[in-house]
């Protein structure tokens, strides 16, 4: 089956069986619990563990309670734009099954930030878990005019949103990625950071402010977006989004071509998204909040982010290929590492590796 159409099928079922009250409670009884050992507090929120499902899966706020049914500790929607577009033309998205792997070039397809903040301002929370908005540039936009872009969406979704991330990583919007250079990236956050400030100034509650950025930048690149992270006074970096490299896989090199242009997603993108995380850690420290993503498919694997200095972990592939008992058997194997470890809770964990100390 085509993997867009298996998506849509996949989720309009998960929606389906969140809005039926006895088998939505049945099934979240089984696959929604959580240890509380696992319970952490991240960007001022509450969180019954640290695994999120990532941006791309519910693009404009369609079935969170059916996603906080399956037992993801916090659900990331988007990436949502300015305005409404259809996205790429189809297919735009690929299966690699032996690499564990999907390349897509969706291009944003979604709502738009109006109709997006309308369904979250309007949702009566049945499973209630964070929920952080993603924002990206609409298509049809100038890159002259990307910032204004972003503060319409700002503007609109903070208000619904427990955190807010500016995505500039994605390499399906053309000239997107430009926007990670320092120079163009600096009035962008400052920009968004004022809007989301001005939107919310009426509760007087100040939304987290995250950057995405993608595993293909410089290991100098990834310096000067962490600083400049700090020196705007954001709250945290997602690394990473999907890579635009095709090395070391398994699938047939013609199948590889075949699938065209994208962004690859899933396993074969766990090493640099790893290398990345740890580098940002040995930068800022504890300055800023770090959210890992790509290539997480295990409980080990989301152990391992967070000893690297991640305080949440987001996956998104490995839920095609693993289904919907994936977020509980990452939270079993997460407790049981936890419980086996030296660290009392998983916020003493975060960062442990680094600082490990040699003896002779």
């Amino acid at each position: 089956m085509d993997p867009e159409r298996a998506h849509h099928l996949a989720f309009g079922a998960i929606r389906a069986t969140a809005r039926v009250p006895g088998v939505r409670d049945a099934v979240a009884g089984v696959l929604a619990r959580r240890d509380p050992s696992l319970r952490t507090r991240v960007l001022g929120i509450d969180l019954p563990g640290p695994f999120v499902l990532a941006a791309g899966f519910d693009k404009n706020a369609d079935g969170i309670d059916g996603l906080a049914m399956l037992g993801f500790d916090a659900v990331e929607i988007g990436t949502v734009t300015g305005e409404p577009q259809p996205g790429n033309p189809t297919p735009r998205l690929f299966r690699l099954p032996e690499d564990r792997a999907l390349v897509n070039r969706m291009g944003f397809n979604n709502d738009g930030s109006a109709a997006v903040a309308a369904r979250l301002s309007a949702r009566r929370p049945v499973f209630p878990v964070p929920v952080g908005v993603n924002i990206g540039k609409t298509k049809a936009v100038p890159e002259e005019e990307a910032v204004a872009d972003y503060v319409l969406s700002a503007g609109r979704l903070a208000p619904h949103a427990d955190y807010l991330v500016v995505n500039v990583s994605s390499p399906n919007t053309p000239g997107l990625r430009d926007l990670q250079s320092v120079e163009r990236l600096r009035p962008l956050l400052a920009a968004v950071r004022e809007a989301a400030d001005r939107a919310t100034a009426p509760t007087g509650r100040r939304v987290p402010l995250l950057v995405k950025i993608a595993p293909d930048l410089s290991d100098e690149d990834i310096d000067a977006v962490a600083d400049l992270a700090v020196g705007l006074g954001l709250d945290g970096i997602i690394a990473t989004n999907t890579t635009i490299g095709r090395r070391d896989l398994r699938t047939d090199p013609a199948t590889v071509e075949a699938a065209g242009a994208g962004g690859l997603s899933g396993a074969p993108l766990g090493d640099r998204s790893l290398a990345v995380l740890r580098r940002l850690h040995r930068r800022v420290g504890d300055r800023l909040v770090l959210v890992s993503a790509g290539g997480v498919e295990t409980a080990e694997d989301v152990w391992r982010r967070i000893l690297a200095g991640a305080s949440l972990v987001q996956g998104y592939s490995a839920f095609v290929y693993r289904g919907p008992a994936w977020p509980r058997a990452i939270h079993r194997g997460l407790a049981r590492l936890l419980a086996g470890s030296p660290h009392q809770s998983l916020a003493d964990a975060v960062g442990a590796e680094h600082r490990k100390v040699d003896t002779p």
